[in-house]
């Protein structure tokens, strides 16, 4: 496995609608391996692998991570901000993060200190608005390098624990990853119908990239690439867990936005089994992905699933996948492009 390119690929910033170095990685890393690339107006990336049958399969990755924008800078310097994407406001306490502006600034999230706070303060729940950004430079030093609008991103090393990667923003880096490897991986290999590879924009706010794509590319297939929930963790119920770390890639059968084709599932089930692919079955009652714009904005739909990448403590700074779990998914994609024509689509 490319280590070092995963690693890359997750300290690349890009908050959603400011995806600029992480969409430069993504075309030097994939133009290889494809007989094309395109970019649209919203600035998703198109590689495009030409297939012996004229049917269009799209499988979308989106490469935007959550973030924060600048709203405000006060007299002393302090940033405000508001959220790109969804936050559970106590992970933001004690972690640095990087404004993007002339250049790089680091920056810490502050709050009032516990020390100050009164009984009543230090129950309550915080809030996104109880915290600010400290650069440590003054008002007019911060406005050198800043201005309203700037995008922020969060600050973490990516480091390998045991047979596991953690790192911000495997939420969906892990996603690009695996696109980039399996269309490495297809590199010499017939395809039955045209693939198009698509690192989409803007998903953590709304689909809003692969809503363009789908329609751009009118796909008769299509497949979801994204992290997953791994609630396995003490204090879960067998239940509640939707997948766990290193029982294989999971094949979603649906989650709040989308329904799975069955004959979808189906198929990614048999393929993953014909080559011995592990696999685990996600059903996520709440959140989505490109899943739903690749399976809705097109003219009749598309026949679309997704595999998910089991990933513990999601939108935080040491999200965890497993290697295992990481290849099993490249194949298990890299599979279904090549046996898409294989199996009987009719209802």
């Amino acid at each position: 496995m490319r280590i070092e390119l995963l690693n890359k690929i997750c300290q690349a910033p890009g908050a959603p609608g400011y995806e600029k170095k992480i969409r430069e990685l993504i075309i030097q890393e994939v133009t290889p391996y494809v007989d094309s690339i395109e970019l649209d107006n919203m600035g998703n990336v198109y590689g495009i692998k030409k297939g012996k049958a004229k049917k269009r399969v799209m499988v979308g990755a989106h490469m935007d991570e959550i973030g924060f924008i600048v709203t405000h800078i006060d007299e002393k310097g302090f940033i405000r901000f508001h959220t790109l994407g969804g936050f559970d406001p106590k992970t933001l306490t004690a972690q640095r993060v990087l404004i993007h502006g002339k250049k790089d600034v680091i920056g810490v999230m502050a709050a009032k200190p516990i020390h100050v706070m009164t009984p009543d303060e230090r129950n309550k729940v915080a809030k996104i608005t109880d915290f600010f950004i400290d650069t440590g430079l003054s008002k007019e030093e911060v406005e050198a390098l800043v201005k309203i609008g700037d995008p922020i991103t969060r600050e973490r090393s990516f480091i390998e624990m045991g047979n596991c990667v953690n790192s911000k923003s495997l939420d969906n880096r892990l996603a690009v990853f695996i696109l980039i490897e399996a269309l490495r991986e297809l590199k010499d290999k017939e395809v039955p119908y045209d693939v198009y590879g698509v690192f989409t924009v803007q998903e953590e706010v709304g689909i809003r990239g692969a809503n363009v794509s789908a329609m751009r590319i009118n796909p008769d297939f299509g497949f979801g690439l994204d992290t997953t929930i791994a609630y396995d963790l003490p204090g879960a119920a067998a239940h509640e867990k939707i997948t766990s770390l290193g029982e294989g890639a999971a094949i979603k059968i649906m989650d709040a936005s989308t329904i799975c084709d069955y004959r979808m599932v189906d198929y990614m089930k048999k393929t993953a089994d014909k080559h011995g692919i592990k696999w685990q079955p996600e059903i996520l009652t709440a959140g989505g992905t490109d899943t739903a714009g690749i399976q809705r904005m097109t003219e009749g739909g598309s026949i679309a699933g997704a595999i998910s990448i089991p990933t513990r403590h999601l939108h935080q700074v040491i999200e965890m996948a497993n290697k295992d779990d990481i290849q099993g998914s490249i194949e298990l994609l890299k599979n279904c492009l090549i046996d898409l024509d294989t199996y009987d689509w009719n209802f």
